[in-house]
């Protein structure tokens, strides 16, 4: 191809140059962790693989141990120093930017030390992440034992890119800002997921007009609220068992496993098929509206259907719930669950506790519930579906910067487009 040579690690730019990582940095292995090393005066914080994730540095749990003053020289860290995990996720790297004042690491990471100002660490960080995520340029490099592990002297030999120290820093600015925004979009999504967990705790128990509260069988509940049993105001409906027998027969049809039912979601992308006879279509098919709880596993874990449910059933171990009154809207329910299944314990306790808990159709049906009239039934679906919409809408958002990082990423790190060209 015009303009790119050949390398060990595939096609690159002619004027790119390329080495073996310990031409460009100075690897160290940390101190090994021992009980021995747990006494001594001298004691310090280290990071741990743990401490490591891909582009950065979690210091919620930094463990201690003793460095005498030969191995605070050895194995203390500076600034830019690239720190590269021997095992587990083999080869996730992080910067490190002098965020704990000495601190050392383990003998299960690496130490890279640029010996030069002409590479760029943030730059061979990413090109990391590419080789090992997202190419497998350096499959079977690691030391396929019992655990797969990154020697030092194998590390030392992987093949890396050396393009000039402007381009380097380049990439790696864009490369940056895409993954702010990304981190910035799960920011989004989890402080609107904590805001919608919070005002179900308010408006499942306080309710949305500032009411007198009354105790239930669930805990307090506005005083208007009536409280009603599920099977009071929902036709419960358990799905067809799933046999060998049913994997033969001409009327095969789709059907909904609890793999397949999500909080508030259902997957379609791995449907199983079964026979359903003429009798059990009628009985098992799903309309607009229906709920479907989940019998064990996730135990109350309810999602429901939408108007793309045409030809579709369900096993045994989903519960399909469809309102026998007008005074009940499903998707109120499916919120009430929600909060009451994941933030409580009362419909766990419900569940039977053999070998593995599951929630009977029977004591599915005789749980309690709060019901408010219609209209307030309304306002706080409206608050809720108004939040998910936001959390849809930020997880496409980062799902469309994750498929543009990982685009950039390859035609970046190949050369395959150059950061001059790059318009945003």
């Amino acid at each position: 191809m015009e303009g790119y040579q050949n390398t060990e690690i595939g096609l690159l730019p002619n004027e790119w140059d390329f080495g073996r990582i310990d031409d460009y940095f100075t690897v160290q292995q940390g101190k090994q962790v021992s009980k021995s090393n747990r006494i001594g005066e001298n004691q310090k914080p280290f990071l741990r693989t743990s401490n490591i994730l891909w582009e950065k540095i979690v210091f919620d749990e930094l463990d201690h141990m003793h460095f005498s003053e030969q191995e605070e020289v050895k194995f203390q860290l500076e600034k830019n120093d690239l720190l590269v995990c021997e095992g587990g996720d083999i080869g996730r790297s992080a910067i490190w930017n002098n965020e704990v004042e000495n601190c050392y690491y383990q003998n299960h990471l690496h130490r890279l030390r640029a010996k030069s100002d002409e590479i760029d660490p943030v730059f061979i960080l990413q090109w990391l992440q590419y080789s090992f995520v997202y190419s497998n340029i350096y499959f079977g490099r690691g030391n396929v034992t019992t655990i797969p592990n990154l020697s030092k002297s194998r590390l030392s030999e992987l093949i890396i890119p050396q393009p000039e120290l402007p381009e380097q820093r380049k990439i790696a600015h864009v490369l940056s800002k895409v993954q702010k925004a990304i981190e910035q979009q799960d920011k989004l999504i989890r402080t609107t997921t904590e805001l919608k967990k919070a005002l179900m705790q308010k408006l499942f128990t306080e309710g949305i007009r500032g009411e007198s509260q009354k105790e239930t069988e669930i805990g307090l509940v506005p005083e208007s609220w009536e409280m009603v049993r599920i099977n009071e105001v929902f036709n419960i409906q358990q799905g067809k068992q799933v046999s060998k027998s049913n994997r033969i027969g001409d009327n095969q049809k789709s059907f909904l496993r609890t793999a397949n039912i999500f909080w508030g979601k259902i997957d379609f992308n791995e449907l199983d098929e079964m026979h359903f006879s003429m009798n059990e279509e009628s009985k098992f098919t799903l309309l607009k509206d229906d709920l479907l709880v989940c019998e064990g596993g996730d135990v109350g874990r309810t999602a429901i259907c939408g108007n793309d449910f045409e030809g579709i059933y369900y096993q045994n171990h989903l519960h399909r719930l469809r309102a026998i009154t007008d005074n009940i809207i499903p998707r109120y329910f499916m919120y009430w669950m929600m909060y009451f299944a994941q933030e409580t314990s009362y419909v766990k306790d419900a569940g039977n506790r053999t070998t593995i808990p599951n929630l009977s159709k029977s004591r599915l049906g005789n749980l309690h519930m709060p019901l408010p009239n219609i209209q307030t039934q309304k306002e706080i679906t409206d608050v809720f579906l108004k939040l998910d919409d936001k959390i849809t809408f930020q997880d496409k958002k980062k799902q469309t910067l994750s498929a543009l990082f990982k685009t950039l990423l390859h035609e970046l790190m190949t050369g395959q487009r150059r950061v001059h060209d790059l318009e945003f």
